[in-house]
């Protein structure tokens, strides 16, 4: 204890706190009473003890993360230091090029970037950011070089197994933010953008070295690390590209149309003299061309040379073909697309038919062949990708905040939710509330089902609408196309077979044969919407029955056998045969479709262009209000009168969010409403009432056979379940009710009835009365009955005679009858007439 007293003194310590009282030694049964009173002691005080080894017993690998970013700091600020102060990079004179390639620049950019990844910390953040993304990268590497068994089992006795499982990547690539490093080393970040070859060199050579001093034997699993730069401010479009650009950082995005196999590229190639049998040295290959050694330095011959196959080092190629996104092509512009080159762990990451988004260098390449077709000297460029991203979704820039999240789930527990969003499908088309609700439905789909057997029965809603000229269809394939998060538009006399589904080409500079994918493979999870759809030969027609159905496409050409996904939601506008909808032919005979492809759409609605002299007024009147609307001084009293009205009533203020504006919500929060609902909920089917499904099935099955329209299949009854799914949806609902079931088999009785003969419409409606007054107001039904009188009068006077005068008359309706007609229709309507 003397000594312990001196060596206190002589280290300056406090000895207020040394025990310098002698104790008797100690039995194992009081040594573990003292261990227990020691943790009982730290875990009051907070000081609660790991369990792990004494620090000073461990290996650096098994030291705690904290412990381990201290050490990488030191060794980060040692090599710093000395370098530091040599070269000033923000004083540099003649082109930034030239600059770099002198020694002591590059070593300052390196002691910049390593003191970045060691010691940057995000505001309020306890720990740097980058050593634990390294560790994270190295440590799946470093558990499976050692005794993987051993330490699965330490970690299980410890409970650290899940961590373990989490932090396993094994990976060769760092991701780092451009703007984390723009703010803290601005010069690094502008002289990427400008030179990203030499500054990426620089970077990966650093990344390897932070990693190898963390985990020394992460070099035996991977020799070499790509920095992969993120998050790059500014996005390009791809028909944007020009000079300026060349041999710079770029960011684009765009839909993946083709890609080719992966194949092994030359990085450094060990050539043998053939003549005197000796080993040159290493070539480091650059570029799209060979580098061949220009003689042997031993025997002086220009060659030949083999290529030592053992010695030399590839890494994986690959190319795919990058297309703007459907969305983002001017109106009456050809979508372009150029070559993007994958190489490492970036091969095969994505497919064809995916939305991304790709950082990296823009080049430009020689090809002798553009230049004999051309005649004058034409360079290829190519992206070289460093970073690249998958866009799930359109909906990526609306960033669904807290206060967004609030404002859906009110929105979703009004009791009128239903009609909101139906009166905000395209709000500049007057009526056809049917065909919105319909629409509204498949925007928001079912539920995808997966069978053990690997069977799959679609979510997604088809739809096909057919009328008479000029009665808005293709003015709702182009709401659609704005509204939906993925969308390709095609037309029917536009778009072949290979078009729509996928096509073979041979690739130019592998000479082998490609998948390309086709609309519908390009709204893979979106909506393909195709106009004119009856203008389709029957051949391309039958091309997309697998894709409506089974939602994938097989393709079996020039060896290449494959399916690709599909799973989209077809919506189609299409013509009659005479040009306008006879009422007194089935839909069948309206329209030049077979019944295998009429039999895939969910929804067949007809749109006919009646004359009524009512709605033709009313519709007039829309139309005007529309085009006065869209000037700007009326937008501007609108806002003040609506500001005028919150302020007059501030209950109804509180009541109605901003966003629910008379009747509607805005476009934006629509968008956001919509992949909220398909992202959050997943409806179950648990609490239907089946018997009412099967029963309505087979009255309906009956009726069809009866009355000579569109055959009911079984496929029907799933359509039944997804438009059921898809209400529960719009309502933010984890399950299907009653009254879902109850809607969904009302939008299908509309589409079925109206597809059927006039004569046989009227016998139908009385029939399936129950169903098609499902949550409809009193007045609404009593307004429609007394419409289909004053219509019958109508047809009677034309009929009888056509003097105006006779004509314009007013019509007058008897009670009696119009009460006996109610009668007919609901005993509850007649209830409410006569109360």
């Amino acid at each position: 204890m003397e000594g312990l007293a001196e060596y206190a003194k002589k280290k300056n310590f406090e000895e207020e706190n040394l025990d310098n009282e002698d104790y008797a030694p100690m039995d194992a049964r009081q040594k573990h009473a003292a261990e227990a009173f020691i943790n009982e002691r730290d875990r009051r005080e907070g000081h609660g003890r790991s369990g792990r080894m004494p620090t000073a017993l461990e290996d650096d690998e098994d030291l705690p993360f904290s412990l381990q970013q201290r050490r990488a700091l030191a060794i980060a600020q040692t090599g710093q230091a000395e370098d530091e102060g040599i070269v000033n990079l923000d004083d540099y004179q003649g082109p930034v090029r030239e600059y770099l390639d002198q020694e002591a620049v590059r070593k300052e950019v390196k002691s910049r970037f390593r003191k970045f990844l060691t010691t940057f910390q995000e505001q309020g953040a306890h720990a740097p950011k980058y050593p634990e993304r390294i560790t994270k990268m190295c440590l799946g590497s470093f558990f499976c070089a050692f005794c993987v068994g051993v330490f699965m089992f330490l970690l299980c006795q410890q409970n650290n197994f899940f961590f373990l499982k989490k932090k396993k990547e094994n990976k060769c690539s760092l991701e780092v933010s451009y703007p984390d490093l723009a703010k803290a080393q601005p010069t690094l970040a502008v002289w990427l953008a400008d030179f990203p070859k030499d500054m990426l060199e620089l970077f990966d050579d650093v990344a390897i070295q932070v990693a190898k001093y963390e985990f020394p034997n992460y070099e035996n699993i991977q020799s070499h690390v790509n920095v992969r730069i993120a998050n790059l401010p500014l996005t390009d479009n791809l028909r944007e590209l020009r000079e300026v650009h060349l041999n710079a950082f770029v960011q684009v995005g765009g839909v993946v149309t083709r890609r080719t196999n992966v194949f092994p590229q030359l990085q450094v190639v060990y050539f043998d003299c053939i003549k005197c049998g000796l080993a040159l040295t290493p070539i480091v290959q650059q570029g799209s061309k060979e580098i061949r050694p220009p003689s042997c330095p031993d025997c002086g011959s220009s060659g030949p040379f083999r290529i030592n196959e053992a010695m030399t080092v590839y890494r994986n190629y690959q190319k795919i073909v990058l297309q703007e996104s459907p969305g983002s092509v001017p109106a009456g512009r050809i979508p372009r697309s150029r070559d993007v080159i994958l190489v490492g762990d970036l091969c095969d990451s994505v497919r064809p038919g995916e939305l991304i988004k790709v950082t990296g260098t823009y080049k430009n390449m020689f090809e002798p062949s553009v230049n004999i077709q051309h005649g004058f000297p034409v360079f290829s460029t190519v992206i070289e990708a460093n970073h690249m991203v998958k866009e799930k979704d359109y909906y990526s820039q609306y960033v669904i905040t807290d206060d967004d999240r609030k404002e859906i789930i009110n929105i979703s527990k009004r009791s009128d939710i239903e009609s909101i969003i139906v009166s905000s499908i395209a709000p500049s088309i007057y009526g056809y509330e049917y065909i919105k609700r319909a629409i509204a439905y498949s925007l928001f789909g079912g539920r995808e089902k997966v069978h053990a057997n690997k069977h799959r029965v679609r979510a997604d809603i088809n739809i096909l609408i057919l009328g008479d000229p000029g009665v808005a269809k293709s003015q709702f394939l182009r709401y659609i196309e704005g509204v939906a998060h993925r969308a390709v538009y095609a037309t029917g006399k536009g778009a072949s077979a290979v078009g729509l589904t996928a096509s073979v080409r041979r690739d130019p500079v592998t000479r082998e044969w490609t998948l390309e994918g086709g609309a519908l493979v390009l709204a893979d999870r979106g909506v393909c919407l195709i106009d004119e759809f009856d203008k389709m030969n029957d051949q391309d027609r039958t091309s997309i029955h697998e894709a409506m159905e089974q939602q994938s496409i097989s393709i079996s050409k020039a060896g290449i056998v494959a399916t690709l996904q599909a799973r989209c939601s077809v919506i189609a506008a299409a013509n009659p045969i005479k040009g306008r909808y006879d009422g007194s032919l089935t839909f069948v005979e309206n329209v030049d479709l077979t019944d295998p492809i009429l039999s895939r759409f969910d929804v067949l609605a007809v749109v006919r262009d009646r004359v009524d002299p009512t709605k033709d007024e009313m519709l007039a009147d829309f139309v005007v209000g529309n085009h006065i609307a869209s000037h700007s001084n009326t937008r501007k009293q609108e806002l003040q009168l609506l500001q005028q009205q919150l302020q007059d009533e501030p209950q109804q203020r509180h009541q109605d969010k901003p966003s629910v504006i008379g009747g509607q919500i805005s476009q934006d929060m629509l968008r956001k409403y919509i992949f909220y609902a398909k992202h959050h909920c997943h409806p179950k089917l648990d609490k239907i009432d089946r018997e009412k499904v099967s029963k309505f099935y087979s009255d309906l099955r009956q009726k069809s056979s009866e009355g000579g329209g569109i055959p009911i299949a079984v496929r029907h009854i799933e359509s039944i379940l997804r438009l059921a799914e898809a209400r529960a949806k719009l309502h933010l609902r984890e399950y299907v009710r009653s009254d879902d079931v109850d809607m969904a088999i009302s939008v299908m009785l509309e589409s079925f009835i109206d597809t059927q003969k006039q004569a046989v419409q009227n016998n139908l409606r009385h029939h399936f009365k129950k169903y098609l007054s499902f949550q409809k107001d009193n007045v609404a039904l009593l307004l429609h009955v007394l419409e289909q009188e004053v219509s019958e009068e109508m047809k009677h006077r034309r009929y009888v005679s056509t003097r105006p005068e006779i004509l314009s008359q007013p019509v007058e309706i008897d009670i009696a009858i119009l009460e006996e007609r109610v009668y007919h229709f609901s005993l509850s309507l007649f209830s409410y007439l006569c109360g």
